[in-house]
C-alpha cells in the first residue's frame, strides 16, 4: 500500500450513489488516499478539472452524464490528465463488459458489489503505490 511518504494520492470518486459513494471513500482513506467526490458524471468532470487526481473511480450508468462520456471529455478535454488511469465500476457484469470497457478507454474494470481488496489492489496496481 502507499505509505504516504510524499503526500497522498488523490483518487476521484464519480458515483451517483450514495452509499456506495461513502464506502468507496471509507476503503480508499482506509488506504491511506485523499478522497475528492462525484456523484455525477457532470460534477466528475469539473471535479477532475479543479483537483487534478492521480486516478479516477468512475461509475459506469449515472443520471446527466453517464461514466464513459464523463472519462472521455476528462481526457480529451483536460490535457493534464489525458494519462489518468480511470477505472470503471459496474453493477452490470455482463461477459465482455471488461473489454468494451476498456476498449472504450478505460484502464481497468470493477464490478459491484465492489470488494475492499480488489479495489486497493488495482487503485494501487495503477499508481504504482504497492
Amino acid at each position: 500500500m502507499f505509505d504516504g511518504c510524499d503526500g497522498a494520492r488523490k483518487v476521484l470518486v464519480v458515483e451517483d450513489n450514495e452509499a456506495n459513494l461513502k464506502l468507496l471513500k471509507k476503503i480508499l482513506e482506509h488506504g491511506g488516499f485523499d478522497v475528492l467526490e462525484a456523484r455525477n458524471g457532470v460534477e466528475g468532470v469539473v471535479i477532475a478539472g479543479e483537483g487534478m487526481p492521480d486516478l479516477i473511480l468512475m461509475d459506469v450508468q449515472m443520471p446527466e452524464m453517464d461514466g464513459i462520456t464523463a472519462m472521455k471529455t476528462i481526457k480529451s478535454n483536460i490535457p493534464a490528465l489525458k494519462d489518468t488511469p480511470v477505472i470503471a465500476i459496474t453493477a452490470y457484469a455482463m461477459k465482455g463488459d471488461r473489454e468494451r470497457l476498456i476498449s472504450e478507454g478505460f484502464s481497468d474494470y470493477i464490478s459491484k458489489p465492489v470488494r475492499v481488496d480488489e479495489i486497493l489492489r488495482k487503485v494501487n496496481a495503477h499508481l504504482n503505490t504497492n
